[in-house]
């Protein structure tokens, strides 16, 4: 890892010029600088963030890769690093319940590969992840500034002056905002988002168990919300807990023994004795869409761009799909000479990735208002339509499919092809 400011001017210096800066060091971020900066050596590219130095370090929370993440990731040459360090996801169960009943039906099952040895996501702890594309920065040559934020930007017609906290001015042709789902850089350059409150939190912690998972993530829908068991390294599963968020603060706030009882009743004891490791958390759930991707020398992605629920686990993945497009659409533009800060050029990446996210969006809101309740009709038809799903080999199949990532029109990148 390395430093941008150390080689930079002072403030009173010519500006410090760059190809492209990204502004978030979180996966999003790191794999969009990583994946031009590979495909195009000649162009010089640097990540600027806002979080502290080395507080990635300390995120205990894990995330699930898709395939056509981690064939993403292969390409990139950060996999071999990660892959011992993951757990294949070998099986996934959906059930449709309360809280308080004895016994959880499995209404829809699904088979964990889409190819013969090739599982349909994996989880990953967040700091092997960000360690990995991090490790990679530091070979092909891109600074990362870490503990500064970006005070604002000023767009001229061959470049960006992006004026940093700590007053230094970095002139780029493409600033791109990963900056997270309340992206500051996404305000400042003046784009509007829709955006709604679900009136739900959600819960993340680590629990270790007394017997294996073996690989089998389950998904519990409950009247508060979906709750999510993911299998990790070793007898650890990490849970991802939908409450509302009134009762999810009242559950962060309790003491270890009332908390590990409301999640025993949601766990079960099939894996036997279990106990919370780390800490835990929560945040608020909600849809956040912006209303364009793009503007002259400037381009969202990740959660700046749309934030969605997490029913589906799909937004990390989400956020690889946009990494891979921008960056194939950057390169080409590159390669024929044309202006990769040019609007025309954007634009092209923006038509590629807004239908798929805002149908995403849609989708993982229909669910979630389908799902989390208790009213009797709905939950009929929606255990009648689970298990009609079951039933249906191909539809199965389709569905992994599209939660693997792997679909007509995905970027190179996620089809682990050079750009």
């Amino acid at each position: 890892m390395t430093d941008g400011r150390a080689g930079m001017q002072p403030k009173d210096a010519p500006l410090h010029r760059i190809d492209v800066l990204v502004a978030g060091a979180g996966y999003v971020g790191l794999a969009t600088a990583v994946s031009i900066a590979q495909a195009r050596p000649s162009l010089k590219v640097a990540v600027v963030d806002a979080a502290p130095e080395g507080v990635w370090q300390k995120d205990g929370r894990a995330s699930a890769i898709a395939a056509a993440a981690a064939r993403m990731l292969d390409r990139l040459g950060c996999w071999a690093e990660i892959e011992p360090q993951s757990q294949a996801i070998t099986e996934m169960i959906v059930t449709d319940s309360r809280t308080s009943d004895p016994v959880r039906p499995v209404f829809l099952t699904f088979g964990g590969e889409i190819e013969p040895g090739e599982p349909f996501a994996r989880m990953v702890a967040n700091k092997v992840l960000n360690g990995a594309l991090r490790r990679r920065a530091g070979e092909l040559g891109i600074d990362i500034i870490e503990g500064v934020a970006v005070d604002g930007f000023e767009t001229g017609p061959a470049a960006v002056a992006v004026r940093l906290a700590d007053g230094i001015v970095i002139n780029t042709r493409l600033l791109v905002a990963a900056d997270g789902v309340r992206s500051k850089l996404r305000d400042m350059a003046g784009i509007k988002t829709v955006e709604w409150d679900y009136g739900q939190s959600g819960i993340v912690c680590t629990v270790a168990h007394e017997r294996p998972h073996n690989g089998r993530a389950e998904e519990h829908f409950l009247p508060a919300g979906p709750f999510a068991i993911l299998p990790l390294t070793g007898n650890r599963s990490s849970i991802v807990w939908t409450e509302r968020t009134e009762d999810a603060r009242r559950l962060v706030a309790e003491d270890d023994i009332v908390f590990e009882s409301e999640l025993e009743q949601r766990f079960g004891l099939k894996l036997g004795e279990i106990r919370v490791e780390g800490g835990r958390r929560a945040w608020p759930l909600g849809l956040t869409l912006a209303r364009a991707f793009v503007a002259p020398r400037f381009a969202l992605a990740g959660d700046a761009a749309h934030g969605i629920h997490p029913i589906a686990g799909q937004g990390l993945n989400l956020g690889f799909k946009d990494a891979a497009a921008l960056a194939e659409v950057i390169v080409e533009a590159d390669r024929l000479g044309r202006d990769i800060g040019a609007l025309d050029v954007l634009q092209q990446y923006e038509r590629w990735r807004r239908f798929d996210t805002v149908q995403m969006g849609i989708t993982t809101d229909v669910l979630n208002r389908l799902f989390s309740n208790d009213v009797g009709p709905l939950r009929a038809i929606r255990d009648i339509g689970l298990g009609l799903v079951d039933r249906m080999p191909r539809m199965k199949a389709y569905f992994i499919r599209q939660a693997s990532g792997i679909a007509p029109g995905t970027p190179r990148l996620l089809r682990g092809e050079a750009i």
